[in-house]
């Protein structure tokens, strides 16, 4: 078989797709606007295999347009230069032209930029694919031409129907809890569960349990580390800590690490998490918490998962104060209302002769040898109720 399955399988029609009911199912926009022909310029950002690319294409079986695709990875301004000349003589036929540029993300400032004009005069209508949050990875000028449809990872059940599809039209004798596996082993992604699926059918072996593991190997973990998903773990992962919740806590993790996440960011974010959430309750933590730091700094990974596993799971574990991180913000609001005051002159060194003649220490109270009692170490002139009202 020298056509992909994926391409074999994909559906032409809005009816035959499978999953994202949200978007896609019966009485939703997506589907009205094919149906009446009016479709307006659009991204669709999804994980993965979840139909973005499968959408676009069902858009232009079923649209009155001529369909033209680009991938960002292979093209550039010169293609899109290509792309309006021909998309001004359909004008003049009256015929509307659909773009549609997988993985837009890809594209730089000056290329999307490119866009905008043919997009607000209708020339082009645009449909973008991407695996990032469009706020991060889309000009902000093109984002607001566009409409967003979020697309999410398949259910079991989508993809077991899909799993069916391509069972009968492989011939391929399958058992119930051996599709199922694909399905789990797929983290709803229908273009790995249909290569799991394929591997299967070229292997020529008996199908079983054990051969499914093997080809598949691990799941695909989608991860952006400089979009949303990267900061939607680490948010998850500070939380579960906050929450004592060390089970989750190391679960989310190992779901970074396997990702490939920088040891170095995930130890610094913990030393954060150790002052923050943990603070004077356990001082011992912020010493953890570093130690785990200077372990991923000396010896990386995978050496070094283990000494994160340890921290979090301390973390998670240790009792919790925020009364370090509010008296720090306490602070700052009253820096923010009073400025720069000046430091008490008898709190001030003396270095010179001069200083010292314009009573720079003087009637200074030495602590450990004299009773400070009465002694101000705060400036004249806060302002901030809050802060007076801070007891440490």
């Amino acid at each position: 078989m020298d056509i992909p399955l994926a391409h074999i399988l994909r559906p032409q029609k809005l009816n035959d797709f499978v999953g994202q009911e949200k978007i896609a199912g019966p009485n939703t926009w997506l589907k009205s606007v094919i149906e009446k022909d009016q479709l307006t310029s659009l991204i669709f950002w999804g994980p993965p295999g979840v139909g973005k690319t499968t959408l676009a294409h069902i858009i232009s079986k079923e649209t009155k347009t001529e369909f033209i695709s680009l991938s960002a990875v292979s093209s550039g301004i010169k293609d899109l230069k290509e792309i309006i000349t021909r998309a001004e003589e359909n004008r003049r036929f009256k015929k509307k032209t659909i773009l549609f540029i997988d993985e837009i993300h890809r594209w730089n400032k000056a290329q999307q930029d490119a866009l905008l004009p043919h997009i607000e005069n209708g020339l082009l209508i645009l449909i973008g694919a991407t695996t990032e949050n469009p706020s991060f990875s889309v000009n902000s000028a093109l984002l607001s031409r566009l409409k967003v449809l979020i697309l999410e990872n398949l259910e079991e059940e989508h993809l077991l129907k899909i799993i069916n599809r391509a069972v009968k039209e492989l011939k391929l004798e399958m058992g119930a809890r051996e599709k199922r596996l694909i399905a789990n082993l797929s983290a709803g992604d229908a273009r790995r569960a249909l290569n799991i699926v394929e591997a299967v059918f070229k292997s020529g072996e008996k199908v079983d349990l054990d051969l499914i593991k093997k080809l598949a190997n691990k799941p695909q973990l989608f991860y952006d580390k400089n979009g949303e998903e990267h900061y939607n773990l680490i948010s998850a992962l500070h939380k579960s800590i906050r929450g004592s919740d060390a089970k989750a806590s190391l679960y989310w993790l190992v779901r970074m690490i396997e990702s490939g996440e920088d040891p170095l960011y995930i130890a610094r974010r913990l030393i954060r998490f150790a002052s923050e959430d943990i603070g004077l309750a356990n001082n011992s933590a912020l010493m953890i918490a570093n130690q785990a730091f200077e372990a991923c700094a000396k010896i990386g990974l995978p050496e070094c998962s283990l000494a994160l596993a340890q921290a979090v799971i301390y973390l998670a574990k240790s009792k919790k104060s925020i009364a370090v991180y509010k008296a720090y913000n306490l602070t700052m609001e009253e820096i923010n209302q009073s400025g720069s005051l000046s430091v008490p002159v008898y709190l001030r060194n003396a270095p010179t002769k001069l200083m010292k003649d314009i009573g720079y220490g003087k009637d200074y109270k030495y602590t450990p040898e004299e009773n400070d009692e009465g002694q101000a170490y705060l400036p004249k002139g806060l302002r901030s109720a809050n802060f007076k009202k801070l007891t440490l």
